[in-house]
């Protein structure tokens, strides 16, 4: 019976130190799994960059209206989302969301910019849920003109490449 006891009373005293040795293997893997995700997400961030500058619809002047002809370049931006959705998934990211920004020129009032950066990203996003991305998923940001492409936007050209959107992956 003393023998149980002690057997079952070290074996206990076991239990902490198995716990222990398991912990840094686990903080190893945790590493090795953000590192990964880390990596996934700036893959999926860099095509979705490249894709959103080559799929840039264009606004009414002053306005969160979009121009004719931008279907194609919607539904490309759509496709483009679907298939970061089924890179994250594969890759067991979970909790992601899109984000939709958008950018203005350094013309104008800077409240006015970002109120309207902000309405002109709402819309992206709109179209996009309209296209079957889910709207849990993806979110809208204006930014006005704190984040200019091309400094300084002193041509017409370079004002039109600072008023544009982005989208990345928030994980």
């Amino acid at each position: 019976m003393k023998m149980k006891a002690l057997c079952i009373a070290l074996s206990l005293l076991a239990v902490p130190a198995v716990s222990l040795a398991q912990s840094p293997f686990d903080q190893l893997k945790k590493a090795a799994s953000d590192t990964g995700k880390g990596t996934l997400e700036k893959k999926i961030n860099a095509k979705l960059t490249d894709d959103a500058r080559k799929n840039q619809c264009s606004f009414k002047s002053g306005t969160d209206v979009l121009e004719p002809g931008c279907d194609k370049k919607l539904k490309n931006l759509t496709n483009a989302l679907v298939e970061a959705k089924k890179q994250l998934d594969a890759g067991g990211v979970k909790n992601y969301r899109f984000e939709v920004s958008g950018h203005t020129d350094s013309s104008g009032d800077a409240a006015k910019n970002k109120e309207l950066s902000a309405k002109r990203a709402e819309v992206i996003v709109k179209e996009l849920v309209s296209r079957g991305v889910p709207r849990a998923e993806i979110i809208s940001v204006g930014r006005g003109s704190e984040q200019l492409l091309v400094k300084p936007d002193d041509t017409a050209a370079k004002k039109a490449k600072n008023r544009r959107y982005e989208i990345q992956v928030r994980l």
